[in-house]
């Protein structure tokens, strides 16, 4: 019995979360593979947010739900643009959202047109190059943030809708945001699109497909002849959707149309303001060979590529592992450029325009 005790004991103190760290990223010995870190990281989970959820009402006649952490009037507010037909409950957001308020800020999760679980209003939806959609965003959330910092974040499809809105506004976007970052953003979204639709990331492909069908079949019940039904119901790739439904709802020709001028990654040289970037480079859904060079980007950008991580998953510690690099890696590139001081926080990481 005392063995068993003992057993476990040491399993819960070494499955116990690992404290928030600007080191390096590695990837735990236990978990290989960008897949098993990408699908790990959502598999354990995140904490429980109480959110306060607004209804915004747009000029259009369409809206948003943004979902707040409320916080001292004062402190830094941190908002988070999410993924591919993802949520304020996906995993890395309630990690992060969780960090924002245990360090005592604020933060606000915007959900894109019908992410929030209601439809949206209108025949459009959303899409990775939406920057006019950024800024309204930031915009909205800035009006009432007075004079306390505002540090945006991207994840995956969010982090290059951000970044392609740095990258345009250049130095007026210092209006807005006191500095940004980008996770496992799809740069290049030709290089990406390809990538989902080849071997096993064709899995994440069936996943997003099957929502994302869905949602645009239902548009067809309030908007007759948006699209072709039956061409719709066949898709079995990104590239089919993007020609399909995302091209013509937004302006473009089809998917090659729109992932070349949707793509952040030529942009990267006009951000004027400190921006961290941060892709594993066995990210599934970005080959590390079109991951940018420092030659490729501003100088106010830094650039953190490391060998594992998955896409957006960076799991850290013993088995079951613990997602507190992430935010940690996060906040702290916060703090330390927008002259926010945190408690713990003994050393300040990088200089910009590097690559790990």
């Amino acid at each position: 019995m005392n063995g068993l005790r003992v057993l476990l004991l040491a399993w819960l103190f070494l499955s116990a979360p690992v404290a928030c760290s600007a080191e390096p990223y590695a990837a735990p010995f236990w978990l290989p593979g960008g897949d098993l870190q990408t699908i790990w990281g959502t598999v354990i989970g995140g904490p429980k947010v109480d959110y306060r959820r607004e209804r915004w009402e747009l000029p259009d006649g369409d809206f948003l739900d943004l979902d707040w952490v409320d916080g001292p009037a004062e402190a830094p507010l941190v908002v988070l643009f999410h993924g591919l037909e993802s949520d304020s409950h996906s995993a890395y957001a309630l990690h992060l959202m969780a960090a924002v308020k245990q360090r005592g800020w604020r933060g606000v999760v915007p959900h894109f047109r019908g992410c929030s679980g209601e439809p949206n209003r209108l025949p459009r939806a959303y899409h990775s190059g939406d920057s006019a959609e950024i800024e309204a965003i930031l915009r909205h959330v800035g009006a009432g943030n007075g004079h306390a910092p505002l540090y945006a974040a991207g994840v995956s499809l969010g982090g290059n809708a951000l970044l392609k809105w740095l990258g345009e506004r250049g130095d007026k976007a210092r209006e807005l945001v006191q500095s940004a970052a980008a996770v496992s953003a799809p740069l290049d979204l030709p290089a990406a699109g390809a990538a989902l639709d080849q071997g096993f990331s064709r899995v994440y492909t069936a996943r997003f497909l099957k929502t994302l069908k869905a949602k645009a079949l239902a548009k067809l019940e309030r908007f007759p002849g948006l699209y072709d039904r039956q061409a719709v119901a066949a898709i079995d790739s990104i590239k089919a959707f993007d020609t399909l439904v995302t091209a013509p709802l937004h302006g473009y020709r089809d998917a090659d149309d729109y992932w070349a001028r949707a793509a952040s990654k030529p942009g990267l040289k006009a951000i004027a303001v400190p921006t961290l970037i941060i892709n594993a480079r066995n990210d599934p859904f970005m080959p590390a060979e079109v991951l940018p060079g420092a030659n490729e980007v501003s100088p106010q950008v830094t650039l953190d590529f490391p060998e594992t991580g998955g896409h957006a998953g960076f799991v850290t510690g013993p088995f079951p592992g613990a997602s507190g690099w992430l935010p940690g890696r996060l906040l702290n590139y916060f703090a330390a450029r927008g002259g926010v001081a945190h408690p713990q926080l003994s050393r300040i990481m990088e200089t910009p325009a590097t690559t790990r």
